[in-house]
């Protein structure tokens, strides 16, 4: 008898569903609604970028080689020895996909630190393996915090993969410096996703590390500091052996032409990116000032380009802050119930119109 197509699946895929943002295509549907949703910077690419897509958009009848000029970039920029200690993949999310790829099986574990970007998850799910969340702590009802012995507790045998971010998504905070190296030193695969890192400056990269530490790997992204999120390009940094096997399981031609050269223009580019910057950092402080007063409402100081609240104290729900802001013409981002609170939502940086707009209608939805 011939069997269905279903049974060929394996077990762990079967019932997956695909992944779509429901918040980003509202984005794409409604224009007319402001996106302060989905970390995207709201500055279009500098011109220097554009000349490079535009340049080498006329090069697209042509195959694109395995980047060493922009590997070679991103070494320098980091201290590194060589191109070979860069991988290159189409976003961070690519990057994540194939490391993950190469060190788990059905059965074994990742320990990531939540909450945290959900894409640990959704790589970890295809491939059968286990998901260990390691919570933050809540620390006076404030802040959230590492917990760095938490993660080394959740350890086992099956332990394949430890992955913090940092700055951490959603919560826009650091973890300390000496936690990281007692990670390091347990010889698990430890992924350090560094998405946002060029908010607060490379100087609070971790990315020495990885000269000593073999199993530390360093994943970064064009999509957020650099306004790039709609170029998909991404990058890993480590120890050169290590980044030359599992860079053998990567799709051939991965990355275009056009991403990579324009990448290497957004790297040149250092003015565009002080620019967006600077800029981030002004409407941070506006945001977290403009709202500070509101009694209940806990603001998570954040180095990143989010912000994340809580208004359980408030007595309002998140999600009803969400959709009141829809009403308004605003997207934010609703954050799932936790510590015995339903008030969690987060905010993009957008442009100056926007940043006010969105106070206004926290503000408006708080106090009234």
């Amino acid at each position: 008898m011939t069997k269905k197509i279903a049974e060929y699946y394996f077990l762990w895929v079967k019932g997956i569903l695909m992944f779509i943002s429901s918040h980003i295509v509202l984005d794409w549907c409604r224009p007319d609604l402001h996106r302060n949703l989905s970390n995207e910077n709201p500055n279009k690419p500098s011109k220097k970028v554009l000349e490079a897509i535009k340049n080498y958009g006329e090069m697209s009848n042509r195959y694109p080689d395995q980047g060493l000029v922009v590997r070679s970039k991103i070494a320098d920029i980091n201290k590194l020895d060589g191109p070979e200690n860069v991988m290159l993949g189409n976003g961070s999310s690519e990057v994540f996909d194939n490391i993950f790829r190469c060190f788990l099986q059905p059965g074994e574990e990742v320990i990531q630190h939540t909450p945290c970007f959900g894409i640990y998850k959704l790589r970890c799910q295809i491939l059968g393996g286990k998901l260990v969340s390691v919570p933050m702590i809540y620390k006076d009802r404030k802040e959230l915090i590492f917990d760095p012995n938490g993660i080394l507790d959740a350890i086992t045998n099956k332990t394949k993969i430890i992955v913090i971010a940092n700055p951490n998504n959603p919560t826009g905070n650091f973890m300390d410096a000496k936690s990281f190296i007692k990670i390091a030193e347990t010889g698990i695969p430890f992924i350090v996703d560094e998405a946002y890192i060029e908010y607060a400056g490379l100087q609070m990269s971790q990315v020495q590390l990885t000269k000593k530490y073999a199993n530390v790997l360093i994943t970064r992204t064009l999509s957020k500091a650099y306004g790039l999120a709609g170029m998909r390009f991404g990058y890993a940094l480590g120890n050169k052996d290590v980044i030359g096997q599992i860079s053998a399981a990567l799709l051939p031609w991965n990355v275009g032409t056009i991403p990579m050269w324009a990448a290497l223009a957004a790297f040149e580019d250092k003015k565009a990116l002080e620019e967006r910057v600077r800029f981030n950092s002004r409407e941070l402080d506006f945001i977290e000032e403009s709202l500070s007063d509101i009694p209940g409402l806990v603001i998570f100081h954040s180095h990143a380009n989010y912000i994340l609240f809580d208004t359980g104290g408030t007595g309002k729900k998140g999600k009803d802050m969400v959709k009141y802001a829809e009403e308004k013409g605003l997207i934010f981002r609703p954050d799932a119930p936790k510590y015995d609170s339903e008030g969690w939502f987060r905010i993009t940086i957008g442009s100056e119109e926007e940043n006010r707009m969105a106070v206004k209608v926290v503000r408006d939805f708080l106090t009234k």
